[in-house]
């Protein structure tokens, strides 16, 4: 039985993904279910968040999001029988590669999948629909009548959190890194307000924002990254980056910050114009569910509805187009460059 594995090597050298034999134990765990992957998700592997954690190991599994049928449970498994179509995403110390034929899984990290609902969508999207449901509900705590601003909207997790926010009832504005993706934004009316096109001009950002909002600003605001210094974008690096003082501008007062930036670095004046407005700012780390156990019971009730709601209609994800196996390492080798944003892999 073969899987994916990424071999670290070293904490400045290049990651290698690499295709390794592996075989399933004989005895299955007492809370453990056996699961034929039928689809599996590919993502960015964060190697120094898995080390920050504790995870040291010279080939780390990659695939984590998947979707299968179950083919035996553990003698106190509860929540699931052969049979049974289950998606979840794999904890982070997981020894399993989600490529695998054949996974042991915990089953307080999976959910029952919609008979309806394909396995390569769902292995697609689960994560996105996770991250969204984390910013917008357990940090923004949005409610119906809030204006909210995501950033880069047409990405897979620009959509989850468009389409989840107007389901609530929000005002949603966005922006659009290219002309194609503009257009893709403006089908979406009337769920979307207006579409700004950041790849013209970073500068209409606060303006158009004022305008929509009557000079009051945005109550939430979701980014997907963030430029720090005004240098980075004359160089290019972050040219569709909002800077972190237009982020901080268009946040109205009470205002909420959602950001995806991992070394986020805020100046006092930075900080006197979150003082002044009484806002606040929350690092999103969609892999704290599986990282803690704190809230297992809420986590699988997010998933459970992510789901339900996919199998509904309200979240519509991109089609993804499902790679055989032998196409995942070099895949994967892109999504990791950030040169592809999803990769979703049939087995």
């Amino acid at each position: 039985m073969k899987g994916l594995y990424c071999r670290t090597g070293g904490s400045d050298s290049e990651p290698k993904f690499i295709i390794q034999e592996t075989t399933p134990p004989d005895v299955l765990g007492s809370h453990q279910v056996r699961v034929s992957v039928k689809a599996c998700g590919l993502s960015p592997l964060d190697l120094q968040l898995l080390r920050e954690v504790g995870v040291r190991t010279d080939l780390v599994p990659v695939g984590r999001e998947v979707a299968g049928v179950v083919l035996q449970v553990g003698p106190k498994v509860t929540f699931f029988q052969p049979e049974d179509e289950v998606v979840g995403i794999l904890p982070l110390d997981s020894s399993h590669s989600g490529l695998c034929e054949v996974i042991d899984v915990e089953e307080n990290y999976l959910v029952q999948k919609p008979e309806k609902l394909s396995s390569v969508c769902v292995a697609a999207a689960l994560r996105d629909g996770l991250s969204a449901y984390t910013a917008l509900h357990t940090h923004a705590h949005m409610a119906a009548g809030h204006t909210l601003l995501v950033m880069d909207g047409a990405s897979p997790f620009g959509l989850m959190c468009i389409q989840l926010a107007c389901y609530h009832g929000l005002k949603v504005l966005t922006t659009a890194h290219s002309a194609q993706q503009l257009t893709f934004l403006e089908q979406l009316r009337p769920s979307v307000v207006r579409v700004i096109p950041a790849h013209m001009d970073a500068s209409d950002l606060l303006p158009v924002v004022l305008e929509e909002t009557g000079g009051l600003g945005v109550d939430i605001v979701v980014d997907s990254g963030v430029c720090l210094h005004k240098d980075e974008e004359e160089e290019g690096k972050d040219k569709f980056l909002p800077h972190k003082h237009d982020i901080i501008s268009v946040l109205g007062v009470g205002g909420h910050w959602v950001t995806s930036h991992q070394n986020l670095q805020l100046d006092p004046p930075d900080c006197r114009l979150l003082h002044l407005k009484s806002a606040s700012v929350s690092f999103l780390n969609p892999e704290v569910w599986t990282a803690s156990s704190a809230q297992q019971g809420r986590y699988l009730h997010v998933l459970k509805d992510i789901v339900d709601k996919m199998s509904a209609g309200v979240l519509r994800p991109q089609p993804e187009e499902a790679l055989p196996l032998y196409e995942a390492t070099v895949a994967m080798e892109m999504v990791q460059r950030h040169q592809k944003k999803k990769v979703v892999v049939q087995l």
